[in-house]
């Protein structure tokens, strides 16, 4: 006869089960997947499977905008986290006035000095960002080397980039591991190459946002509010650090605690300091406010964001024209431009992918259509598709690839959008990676030419009806 379990032995068994299950969630949970934009690059793969390009088809010219690679603090943050090792040297000493409350506190937390103290510059590229954009370079020479099998001149590989020095340096990086072994500058037998840039105060196609006077009236007051909507997280995570580790910390130290935290994890591998105050589940609602910041005052939480883009939207469509027209006219190499490469910020990729309708769900695209508000992003723990981590990580990119198929299709031309290097399906292409041209320009980007930049952006223009969410509607 089999034994049979009693009753407390199956308890233990399913809480053995249980708590196994749990630990591997645990230890299957990255902080450095979960850092909003400051999130380094990754090209894992894609749970998308993309369409096939048909063998048919040949590629005959790529427009990439892509942020800068992963950076260093600004000089106005590193002043930050030098007053936060002020203030937390200072709640280390009334701990240590009460020994039960200093066996809490983590021993790095009690002699922790900023890694950033006494650096006088700050915001530029470090050697892991110029890795990120070198690397991007090799990879799509190699994936589309029928596009990068010309000499290089600036009017076949257009490079540009803003004024912003960690953006121009980005595209030194990617433009080195682009033509890498393609001159005969040192052992790597490196060449020169130009790298175009326009005044900060007239870049209306990769520094729109500094341009905008209504968007920055805009963001000026929306802040505020952002803020607002921030402080029921950060009072709730503030209450469970100061019971967890019994110190007395404020709202200000979590905020500042969670930005150490993703320079630490992003800049320096480093997680089990400031990442290992946070829970997983606090550092999920620590990210979605700053996806919250980032959707509402960069994203699709109000249509001027990405109106203001518009003229880089053109730009795309009219280079991706300019290779057709080649094309047809039978234009030898070299004498037309295959390839433009632009290198900017978060602020120039996020707007880029809302005007693609990327990251929604047909339903939504079909929204931001019709010019009707989109809701906020679900609190965790609900599940979202929209995520900075993905749309706009440290040198995130979007490529869309033109190409040329046989003029027994319908169509003669396509083009296929990649997210990080991905095939991402396009909402308004019926769910596809792989769009005919025509169809590109009728479903996704006609909509939005129908927004001039100047009646968009111009102070004495009044500003857009609040067709699309912001904060204060909260």
């Amino acid at each position: 006869m089999k034994p049979v379990m009693s009753p407390v032995s199956i308890l233990i068994f399913f809480f053995f089960i249980f708590s196994l299950t749990l630990l591997n969630d645990i230890q299957a949970f990255d902080v450095r997947q979960h850092l909003s934009t400051v999130t380094r690059y990754s090209v894992a793969e894609s749970d998308y499977v993309p369409s096939d390009v048909p063998k048919e088809c040949t590629p005959i010219h790529l427009n990439l905008v892509a942020r800068h690679g992963t950076r260093s603090p600004s000089k106005k943050r590193m002043r930050e986290l030098d007053s936060l090792a002020d203030h937390l040297e200072v709640l280390v000493k009334e701990a240590e006035e009460h020994p039960s409350t200093l066996q809490k506190v983590p021993a790095w937390l009690r002699q922790w000095k900023s890694p950033w103290k006494g650096k006088l510059n700050g915001g530029e590229l470090i050697s892991n960002g110029e890795d990120e954009l070198y690397d991007i370079g090799i990879r799509i020479r190699k994936k589309f080397p029928d596009l990068f099998n010309d000499d290089y001149h600036p009017d076949v590989y257009n490079i540009r980039a803003t004024q912003v020095p960690r953006a121009s340096a980005s595209a030194v990086a990617f433009g080195m591991g682009l033509f890498s072994e393609k001159g005969s500058l040192g052992p790597g037998r490196h060449r020169a190459f130009a790298v175009i840039s326009e005044n900060r105060a007239s870049d209306i196609k990769l520094r729109f946002h500094d341009c905008c006077e209504n968007y920055k009236d805009f963001r000026k007051k929306q802040e505020p509010g952002v803020d607002k909507l921030k402080e029921p997280v950060l009072d709730e995570i503030t209450s469970s650090l100061a019971r967890r580790y019994g110190l007395n910390f404020t709202r200000k130290d979590t905020s500042s605690l969670w930005f150490l935290c993703k320079q630490e994890a992003s800049l320096l591998d480093i997680t089990d300091q400031a990442c290992g105050l946070f829970s997983p589940s606090e550092v999920a609602l620590l990210e979605w406010t700053d996806d919250l910041a980032t959707y509402i005052l960069k994203g699709y939480g109000k249509s001027l964001n990405y109106r203001m883009g518009v003229p880089l939207l053109e730009d795309v469509v009219q280079s991706m024209e300019e290779a057709i027209k080649a094309k047809e006219e039978n234009h030898g190499p070299g004498s037309y431009e295959k390839a433009r490469l632009r290198f900017a910020h978060a602020e120039t990729v996020v707007p880029f992918s809302c005007l693609l309708g990327l990251f929604l769900e047909k339903s939504e695209f079909q929204q931001i259509q019709r010019e009707e508000p989109l809701p906020l992003l679900p609190k965790p723990p609900q599940n979202r598709s929209w995520r900075a981590s993905t749309v706009a990580p440290f040198a995130g990119n979007y490529m869309l690839v033109l190409y040329s198929c046989p003029a027994k299709s319908s169509n003669k031309y396509f083009v296929q959008v990649l997210h990080n290097e991905r095939p991402i399906p396009m909402p308004g292409c019926g769910g596809t990676d792989f769009c005919p041209f025509d169809v590109f320009k009728e479903s996704i980007v006609a909509p939005h030419l129908k927004h001039n930049y100047d009646a968009v952006c111009k102070k004495e223009q009044p500003m857009p009806k609040p067709e699309t969410t912001t904060a204060s509607s909260f």
